[in-house]
């Protein structure tokens, strides 16, 4: 047996040299303007590329039948994508509208937890000439439950229901044009613990079939598509249409409104971004006015992916930052470690990008930065400025380590 000895070996066979040049045509981007020439961030731009190139197929095709649905887990500590953030898990299924589902669980301690079912994804942003952003994104919000809503028996035991009949509790509906479902968690203390999950089908009456050549053809295809659209989108995508995006030109500095739209109000949050750039000498100081409610702040790379939070202090939520005597907080930005509390590790990065989430309230957040030389850093900080000795950073990380590693369960 060989090669051309089955009718589909063909069709197959292009499929795959499909899929082979659009991975070659994706790597190319590593090289685009965005992407700081220097060999640390082409190597990083090299490793988002097959991070995503290892979840490519279980997106295109072990998770994508909405009969036979799975939770799966698109960012991790070894996988980013999307302008993730520190602190959140994202997780999705593939449903649709012409199934009912059931979502069950216990849920865990984390401060925040939001289910949404996707819907319809148009060719372009609505209002506007620009395309989507690549797959699996780019689809519209239809309907949400924040985790306070879910309600649970005595041991925190759930069972959420996807479309089918309306239910008086733990039902969300969909529509004809629901395609996904939508698991965002976020934490503040280190301590909380995740909400675990499973989905299921329940009209599901027989195994799934075995994908025949038209499937994995369909698959490649896809899974060629969505590495190709990662890497020409990030982050050029997000400077052009996004909202809370600061213009990309104006380094350093936060946008004069978060992003606050009826979209953003299904997804549970307000949202602002930043790009940032620092010379080896400079340091950055953000600035933000204390206030209420459930805020992160997390460091992305120059292709907007979640910098190393398992290892760095690249995220601060408000049970982890110290606030400055005059009520405001202060993040330093530096290639070193300058012995403030609230600092944030720029693991040697020319530029990249620092993004702001607030969730459960609506106040606004009031941002300042400045761009300072680092020899001179504590003379631009309050004389009260949280510290740490080497030893307590040392102890700060042991802790961020260990509870990361049992959010994701690694």
């Amino acid at each position: 047996m060989a090669y051309g000895d089955s009718p589909d070996d063909g069709a197959l066979r292009q499929a795959w040299e499909r899929f082979c040049d659009d991975l070659k045509a994706a790597g190319m981007n590593a090289f685009k303007d965005a992407n700081p020439a220097n060999p640390l961030q082409r190597a990083d731009a090299f490793r988002f590329l097959t991070q995503n190139l290892g979840q490519a197929f279980d997106l295109a095709l072990e998770t994508r039948e909405p009969a036979f649905p799975q939770i799966h887990a698109f960012t991790t500590p070894t996988m980013k994508l999307g302008g993730d953030v520190a602190d959140f898990t994202y997780r999705q299924a593939w449903i649709d509208g012409k199934h009912a589902y059931r979502l069950t669980g216990r849920k865990g301690t984390a401060r925040w937890l939001n289910v949404t079912v996707q819907g319809e994804r148009p060719a372009t942003i609505p209002g506007t000439d620009w395309p989507s952003l690549h797959e699996p994104f780019g689809d519209i919000p239809e309907c949400n439950m924040l985790g306070h809503q879910i309600e649970t028996d005595s041991t925190g035991y759930f069972e959420l229901f996807i479309g089918g009949v309306p239910r008086q509790r733990n039902w969300l509906p969909t529509t004809p044009a629901s395609r996904k479902l939508f698991i965002r968690e976020a934490f503040d203390g280190w301590d909380e613990t995740p909400t675990s999950f499973t989905i299921e089908c329940l009209d599901m009456d027989a195994p799934r079939p075995l994908p025949v050549p038209a499937r994995i053809i369909e698959a490649m295809d896809w899974a060629g598509a969505f590495v190709t659209g990662l890497m020409r989108d990030w982050p050029e995508h997000a400077w052009a249409t996004s909202r809370g995006v600061c213009d990309p030109r104006a380094l350093n500095t936060f946008p004069g409104e978060v992003a606050n739209d009826v979209s953003d109000t299904k997804r549970g949050r307000m949202a602002a971004h930043m790009v940032w750039k620092l010379e080896p000498d400079e340091a950055l100081i953000v600035e933000m006015d204390n206030h209420p409610g459930f805020w992160i702040f997390g460091l992305g790379g120059a292709l907007m992916g979640s910098m190393d939070f398992l290892h760095r202090p690249v995220s601060y939520t408000p049970s982890r930052t110290s606030v400055d005597g005059d009520g405001v907080v202060r993040l330093v930005l530096s290639h070193d470690d300058p012995g403030v509390h609230n600092w944030l590790d720029t693991q040697g990065f020319a530029q990249g990008n620092l993004t702001y989430r607030n969730l459960l309230t609506q106040d606004a957040a009031a941002f300042r930065t400045i761009l300072v030389k680092r020899e001179r850093l504590m003379d631009h900080l309050p004389t009260d400025t949280g510290m740490t000795t080497p030893e307590e950073r040392t102890a700060m990380l042991r802790e961020r380590y260990r509870a990361i590693k049992r959010r994701y369960g690694i």
